[in-house]
């Protein structure tokens, strides 16, 4: 089996999302989609068949255009496979810690800085955010 180094060395990071450069990351995330349900939902005909051309035609991607299409249309993919939790996580989660850390220093809590580093309590935030506004 192949270790973890070299499936990071076929991989290219772009922002947030890590776009697979070999034939096996791009059918994984494939998969991923079709058993989520989002692979027709989310991407159109052409998306489709560009990522199903790349899959047969290519064993790793080496041209920057392609590298460019595949990019966006696996970057849609990620949203997509993105759970709920974790995108509110992302964009919710920071702000409420930071915002209580704030208040916290001033009342003079002096380890409240480092609340905004605590992922455990960025998620701890989130899910009450989630609780309270359903």
């Amino acid at each position: 089996m192949q270790s973890r180094e070299g499936e990071d060395q076929r991989m290219m990071k772009t922002g947030r999302v890590r776009i697979p450069l070999s034939r096996d990351g791009i059918v994984r995330m494939k998969a991923r989609a079709l058993r989520r349900g989002v692979w027709y939902r989310v991407l159109s005909r052409v998306e489709r068949a560009c990522v199903d051309l790349v899959v047969r035609v290519v064993e790793r991607v080496r041209s920057r255009l392609l590298l460019r299409v595949l990019a966006s249309v696996l970057r849609k993919l990620d949203e997509a496979l993105e759970s709920r939790v974790c995108r509110l996580v992302r964009e919710m989660g920071g702000k409420l810690a930071s915002e209580l850390s704030r208040i916290a220093q001033g009342w003079g809590n002096k380890s409240a800085e480092q609340w905004v580093t605590d992922s455990g309590f960025v998620r701890y935030l989130t899910i009450n955010y989630m609780n309270a506004s359903s």
